[in-house]
């Protein structure tokens, strides 16, 4: 038995023959590990196939989170704005509420039912200011806040509307207390002085101060705040010139320290007409007008019956 396989090659027109001789133990041994060999490189070759697909689709997945989170984030941004638009509207309403009480004060009319105030007013939840919670878990509970607040808010505007149509109604019948009613700022200028106590400026101690102190030029122009009639037109101790007018209703109001009296005892006035100029007469540190209102003859808070 031979332990030889030869191999023969030769060109096209037979001039040249080579011979190979090889062992068969040779080829016994070789031909099983080239098929090794050529599994191994195939396993490789598809393993490594595979390690760079999975890192492509981890680049693509990658990606996608990173443009879902771009998203979410701009989504984020978004309803913060409106949730912003939501606090401005929730405080107009507040505004609205309190533009609602001082009218109903002026006037003197009663509000029926319980204040439709707006509790628990603030900006986003305590969770989205967290960074450590998951972006998803801040966006849900950003958007069940402002849920919450549409709502709030759409139960609050409701019982303002009604309260408005109530009082709009009750004015109609008032309108003679309206015109009677102090509701505008006397003369232009800055408030110095706020009703209540406060250091006297003479003394240094406490003492009780029953109106508005409200400092400008002297011959600045005052009005009265309401139609009514003068009952007094002259000096008091310490007040220097004053005008005092009785609107009716229980109501009058004090105007003193003026340099100029343009009216006279008995005298009818309208709101907003000019009745003073400001001045420096009686007791006092500087130029401005003290202004007074009265109600059943006891002094109350002034700045409660302006309207700005």
């Amino acid at each position: 038995m031979k332990s030889r396989i030869k191999i023969w090659f030769h060109s096209d027109d037979s001039s040249n023959i080579r011979e190979i001789s090889l062992r068969k133990s040779f080829l016994l041994f070789s031909i099983p590990l080239f098929l090794l060999f050529v599994g191994a490189v195939s396993y490789l070759g598809y393993d490594y196939y595979l390690l760079k697909r999975a890192d492509w689709d981890n680049t693509a997945l990658h990606e996608t989170i990173a443009g879902q989170k771009t998203e979410l984030e701009d989504q984020r941004r978004q309803i913060q704005v409106f949730a912003g638009e939501i606090q401005g509207l929730k405080e107009q309403i507040s505004k609205l509420g309190q533009l609602e009480n001082q009218v109903r004060l002026i006037a003197d009319i009663d509000k029926s039912g319980q204040s439709s105030g707006l509790w628990g007013i603030g900006g986003v939840p305590e969770t989205d200011l967290d960074q450590e919670i998951p972006l998803d878990v801040r966006h849900n509970a950003l958007i069940r806040e402002m849920h919450h607040q549409v709502k709030q808010i759409r139960s609050v505007a409701d019982k303002e509307k009604l309260d408005f149509k109530e009082l709009i109604n009750k004015l109609e019948k008032k309108k003679n207390l309206l015109a009677s009613s102090p509701s505008i700022k006397p003369v232009s200028g800055m408030i110095t002085s706020s009703f209540g106590y406060r250091k006297c400026p003479f003394t240094g101690g406490k003492t009780f101060h029953s109106g508005l102190d409200i400092s400008n030029r002297t011959g600045t122009k005052i009005v009265s705040t309401a139609a009514g009639k003068v009952v007094f037109a002259g000096r008091k101790n310490g007040y220097g010139n004053v005008v005092i007018i009785d609107h009716g209703y229980g109501k009058a109001t004090k105007y003193a320290h003026l340099r100029d009296i343009l009216v006279h005892k008995h005298q009818q006035v309208n709101r907003g007409e000019k009745i003073a100029t400001l001045g420096n007469t009686g007791r006092t540190t500087g130029p401005h007008l003290h202004y007074e209102v009265l109600v059943n003859g006891t002094p109350a808070n002034p700045s409660k019956y302006i309207i700005n």
